[in-house]
């Protein structure tokens, strides 16, 4: 299984990050040991002191595929669930400014918290999914589908000219604005509409 996140998908993400718009969609990847299981609670790690979420739509491969033409894409998936690229931003800072990859920051162990259920795409307006965090009962972050940069059978599409989709394979679709940090006692749940879909402990 590969997990593949997908950096800078919301415009008034990028610009509170302070970067720029990317022409393609620009994508990182975690190691399966970042997925946190639904239940779990994720242990703020030593090595760092600035740890962020970002909560993100998260695309379920179900066939596999290579050089994906945009149209059949929509043939790859079936399922939407939500999950969070929890970040280590000090330790992302300090990769950006010595151009080193970012691995550190963003593959750690349990980084990846992933919704219990996926919801059937039969079921959503894909074009129009509205998803929310909450932090201690506080909204947080607010996004919807229609505002990415790049849509999903668009990512598809462009991942799958580098590697092999496989059945499993995780796609993080990006983040909207609001990120922020976390310390430890939050509590933090992830919603598409109404439905929750997650619930993370922070210890």
């Amino acid at each position: 299984m590969k997990i593949i996140c997908i950096g800078r998908n919301y415009a008034e993400h990028a610009k509170e990050m302070k970067a720029e718009l990317p022409k393609v969609p620009m994508f990182f990847m975690k190691a399966d040991i970042a997925i946190l299981r639904p239940g779990n609670p994720f242990f703020y790690p030593n090595f760092s002191k600035d740890i962020h979420y970002e909560c993100e739509l998260v695309v379920k491969i179900d066939r596999v595929g290579k050089n994906i033409a945009e149209k059949f894409a929509h043939k790859y998936y079936s399922e939407i669930g939500l999950g969070i690229d929890f970040t280590a931003r000090d330790l992302q800072q300090q990769c950006k400014e010595k151009g080193h990859p970012w691995e550190i920051a963003k593959s750690f162990e349990g980084s990846a918290p992933i919704s219990k259920e996926f919801i059937p795409k039969t079921e959503l307006n894909l074009g129009n999914i509205a998803f929310s965090l909450t932090k201690n009962g506080e909204t947080v972050q607010e996004g919807n589908s229609d505002k990415m940069i790049f849509n999903i059978d668009q990512l598809i599409a462009y991942i799958s000219q580098f590697m092999t989709l496989k059945k499993g394979d995780l796609i993080y679709t990006g983040t909207p604005a609001g990120v922020g940090s976390v310390k430890i006692g939050d509590e933090l749940k992830g919603y598409i509409g109404e439905k929750e879909m997650f619930r993370v402990m922070v210890k």
